[in-house]
């Protein structure tokens, strides 16, 4: 072993969740068999981990940067590797999903190197080194603000600066709740953004309640109006079932325009002028409609978008917007062997989770597909184009988009 030990290094040891990370081992002896362990601890109590299998220069170090992991949950020469290629450690419950509730707190990974080409028993062994990094959702400065007024219920993130800003209107999808680390994200590159809580919302009586449209005009005009907010640099980025209301907010209705509008991995399934009452009603009509794998999981897309068995029925938005004269507004990102959760770059891969029906009160297994390299690149890629594209179409002073 060379003098004075090893030593891990991760730059920067404190950043953004989609800053790109270098984890570097020195002071190994030449061609020395290594691991590398990436180690967090989710708020739900969850273990997660990543690992690669390394082997020293001449020099005694390993970059996983420039080297190749030999093995483990990836390989080949992956820079973030020990980050999207986390999974629950073995003992873990199945259904795992990792998503960051407070993000006023970074999520703190703990790297190891270990000598030897190790698969399992981290816990059993002892590290040659470690170090640890911590990755933010929310920049420094960036206010966190619960939003009490206009009878809508979201949390606001204000980028630092005297303003006004471009702003999103942020809505997730159809596990409910409150869902706030893309909005701190947005927030952390300049734009006023709303995490928008609509779904699994109760009555004082304990009923769920369904908004109606009203509510997402609401939002939007609260966005419009805060003195924060450039009025008419206001974007709507929805993910998987918000897809549905932000499309047909943005196609019918008389006050949300927005700038630009992002969507990820959904469906337009929103009846002309309907409502999110209308959407689950469809839902119910695709029931029978629904696939499960050999595990007995839901294959997701059956229940929000399931093929037509009449083949001219099928509905592609290319097709939409050219036959409307309009394919110069459009910009469509695919990703094959991607899965339906595209979350920030380097987010773990979830390919299945627990899923709670809100209507039934029941939690099943959904299966979110996916393959975790492709899923991966697809994450980085489309989460750095969409920042692009927002840029241009908020910030470019030079253009005129209305749609």
């Amino acid at each position: 072993m060379a003098e004075h030990g090893p030593v891990l290094c991760v730059r920067p040891s404190s950043c953004l969740v989609d800053v790109r990370t270098e984890v570097e081992v020195k002071r190994l002896p030449a061609d020395y068999k290594v691991t590398l362990h990436a180690l967090l601890r989710s708020e739900d109590g969850d273990d997660w981990e990543a690992s690669g299998r390394y082997t020293s220069d001449s020099s005694g170090t390993v970059n996983v940067s420039r080297d190749k992991s030999l093995g483990g949950t990836f390989e080949g020469v992956e820079g973030m590797g020990l980050f999207w290629s986390m999974r629950p450690v073995p003992e873990s419950k199945p259904g795992r999903r990792f998503r960051k509730k407070d993000v006023q707190t970074p999520v703190k990974v703990m790297f190891s190197v270990y000598e030897g080409h190790l698969a399992r028993g981290f816990k059993q062994h002892v590290p040659l080194a470690s170090a640890t990094a911590e990755r933010w959702y929310l920049a420094p400065e960036v206010q966190r603000v619960e939003v009490t007024e206009a009878e809508i219920k979201g949390t606001l993130f204000i980028p630092p600066g005297s303003g006004p800003f471009p702003a999103v209107l942020d809505l997730w999808g159809g596990q409910g709740g409150r869902v706030e680390y893309r909005s701190a994200l947005l927030a952390s590159h300049g734009y006023v953004s709303l995490a928008l809580e609509y779904m699994g919302m109760l009555t004082a009586e304990g009923k769920l309640h369904h908004v109606d449209n009203t509510y997402f005009e609401t939002a939007f005009t609260f966005l419009q109006k805060h003195p924060k907010v450039r009025p008419d640099r206001v974007a709507v980025m929805g993910m998987s079932f918000g897809v549905s209301v932000t499309l047909g907010l943005t196609g019918y209705s008389e006050i949300v325009k927005p700038r630009c509008v992002v969507c990820v991995s959904g469906s337009h399934i929103i009846p002309l002028k309907g409502s999110l009452a209308d959407v689950y009603a469809a839902l119910q009509q695709n029931i029978d409609k629904i696939r499960y794998d050999e595990k007995k999981r839901i294959i997701w897309r059956d229940l929000l978008l399931p093929v037509p068995d009449d083949p001219s029925k099928k509905v592609k938005m290319k097709e939409m917007m050219e036959k409307a004269g309009n394919s110069h507004l459009l910009t469509v990102l695919s990703y094959p062997g991607a899965g339906h959760l595209i979350e920030p770059p380097y987010s773990p891969h979830v390919p299945f989770s627990d899923f709670k029906l809100l209507e039934a009160k029941t939690k099943v297994v959904v299966l979110w597909g996916g393959e975790t390299v492709p899923h991966s690149r697809a994450q980085e890629e489309s989460w750095h184009k969409t920042l692009a594209f927002l840029e241009e179409h908020l910030y470019d002073n030079s253009r005129d988009v209305t749609h």
